[in-house]
């Protein structure tokens, strides 16, 4: 091996880790910017769980579905295509409200465009990890904690920035900077992921028909519900998702107006969040092996959520909700990594697409309800009583690690998938781990 190799061979990782940071920070600013422009075009916490709803069931049609299409299209080319149709779907938004021709239907088909597009994008670039690490001669679970950081750092100065912008210069100005960052997160992947083999497309794959596509959905979808583990983890995560939809499109943005001090502090609890998402990532990196999966787990899920709807619910000043923000983005930061790297030992590198797809279908399956139902909630009962049914919810959820057996296998290299599981008919390149959306 030559001494130019390793820095070659970086390359598409980097590319890749920028690109994830960059359209990471764009999507903060859409999840601070949309429910913000919601709640000052109609003043509705109703119509801001439509858009959520909206924007977030596109994205679990898209995940069901698309595992097998990632393979065929090619994973860079997918993770190009995504951004440029959610970079235009998003500047579209500002662009009509300017020019007074943008009714409340297209904001929400916009938004469900976005979503729709959005999911494939992020799987594909997920997906790309190992492969990517291996090509940089790092390991795994540095790579998947890697991965987690920059994005979680990421998510905090687009979070920051968003509360900033939407008091100086305004909210449309915010999408249309979300719309710029996926533009140059397409550029980032087209140029530095070239020349990789598991970002092209599978040329082995059988010829493309209804049957032989089932036949391929079918099998992420049996892998996963062999694997009691990992079915475990998706429907707790997809509760966790769920609840935090809620907490992100309605429930804290009403909560910064109503009680706080605006868009500004919004950004800044967010960012708070994100800091201390970023900080739990690299801690877990850093000295997380040395102690129980199962252990650091548990506490953290109980950590990282249901304690900010409480505090949200009781007091109405910043600073405890601050406090309690970055302490719980700590403890939210440890779950990813660990999530990333037992989902990576347990996947065979041949299903990784299709069983990303079923994962990720899987622990966002709520998330459209959860956005929806937070808007209803708050116009039924107010916002405290939003925050609290929410926040139980969440801390019920959390509890699954203690009660079911399953995650007692956390620990190990993973289970054997039951007999009934198809095998894969040829290895081919390739998930995205289930992912709480705690970020």
């Amino acid at each position: 091996m030559d001494g130019g190799k390793p820095t070659r061979d970086r390359i598409p990782l980097t590319a890749v880790l920028a690109a994830n940071s960059i359209s990471t920070a764009g999507t903060s600013l859409t999840l601070i910017g949309v429910p913000w422009f919601v709640l000052e075009t109609t003043g509705s916490a109703g119509r801001a769980g439509v858009v959520a709803f909206c924007a977030t069931l596109p994205i679990v049609v898209a995940a069901l579905i698309g595992g097998p299409v990632i393979d065929r299209i090619g994973r860079r080319r997918v993770a190009v295509a995504s951004d440029t149709v959610c970079g235009a779907a998003i500047a579209t938004i500002p662009l009509l409200h300017h020019a007074g021709a943008l009714e409340f239907w297209m904001l929400c088909a916009l938004m469900a465009l976005n979503g729709l597009a959005h999911t494939p994008g992020n799987t594909a670039r997920y997906v790309l990890v190992p492969d990517l690490a291996e090509h940089a001669g790092t390991t795994l679970a540095r790579a998947a904690s890697l991965f987690d950081a920059v994005s979680r750092g990421a998510r905090m100065v687009g979070a920051a920035l968003a509360g900033v912008l939407i008091a100086v210069v305004g909210a449309e100005t915010v999408l249309l900077l979300d719309a710029a960052t996926f533009a140059l997160s397409a550029l980032l992947v087209a140029a530095g992921v070239r020349g990789v083999r598991a970002a092209e497309p599978r040329k082995a794959a059988a010829p493309v028909s209804p049957r032989t596509y089932r036949a391929e959905l079918r099998e992420g979808y049996a892998y996963l519900l062999g694997n009691r583990l990992l079915l475990a983890v998706v429907v707790m995560v997809m509760f966790m998702n769920g609840t935090d939809q809620g907490w992100n499109a309605v429930l804290l943005p009403v909560h910064a107006e109503g009680e706080l001090n605006g868009a500004t502090d919004l950004g800044l609890l967010t960012a708070l969040f994100g800091a201390g998402g970023l900080t739990g990532a690299l801690l877990y990196g850093a000295v997380g092996h040395r102690f129980s999966r199962r252990a650091v787990f548990t506490v953290c899920a109980v950590l990282c959520g249901a304690p900010r709807f409480l505090v949200a619910a009781l007091t109405g000043t910043t600073l405890p909700l601050a406090v309690t923000m970055a302490l719980g983005g700590v403890a939210g930061g440890m779950l990813n990594p660990i999530l990333t790297t037992m989902t990576y030992e347990r996947v065979p590198e041949e299903l990784r697409s299709r069983v990303s797809g079923a994962l990720t279908a899987g622990c966002e399956l709520a998330m459209p309800v959860g956005g929806l139902a937070a808007g209803l909630l708050v116009e039924g009962m107010g916002a405290t009583g939003a925050l609290l049914a929410m926040g139980g919810v969440y801390f019920l959820a959390t509890l699954s690690p203690v009660v079911f057996p399953a995650w007692r296998t956390m620990e190990g290299p993973g289970e054997p998938v039951s007999s009934s599981v198809p095998s894969s008919p040829a290895p081919e390149p390739s998930a995205r781990t289930p992912r709480s959306s705690v970020s």
